[in-house]
């Protein structure tokens, strides 16, 4: 079997499609890394008030798979508030939300 694709075309969109994956990247990398300092350090209270939901939190993001979120944050917010996000905003709060649960865990082990 012989795929032909011209590269001439290819080319183009998959640079295209590399800027948008490096978008989706760092703004991700800059959102998440914070989020997940502060979510260690909010775990590590010694209120279970904050330290409770923080778990939560994390039990949820960390347990369930990337893409099921993906799908919440894309369609959740118009069936369940009446608005939707474009796809780049519920892309990036997605990955965000999850790797900030990930980063804290991680805080977490360095601090504790």
């Amino acid at each position: 079997m012989q795929i032909n694709v011209p590269l001439n075309l290819l080319i183009p969109n998959m640079l295209s499609a590399s800027v948008e994956t490096l978008k989706i990247f760092f703004y991700t990398l800059f959102l998440s890394i914070p989020l997940g300092f502060i979510v260690a350090l909010l775990r590590g209270s010694k209120y279970k008030i904050i330290s409770i939901p923080i778990q939560i939190y994390q039990l949820i993001f960390r347990g369930t798979p990337l893409m099921l979120q993906l799908f919440f944050f894309m369609y959740g917010p118009y069936y369940i508030f009446g608005f939707s996000f474009d796809r780049f905003t519920a892309c990036i709060a997605a990955f965000a939300i999850n790797y900030a649960a990930y980063f804290g865990e991680i805080f977490r082990g360095g601090i504790g």
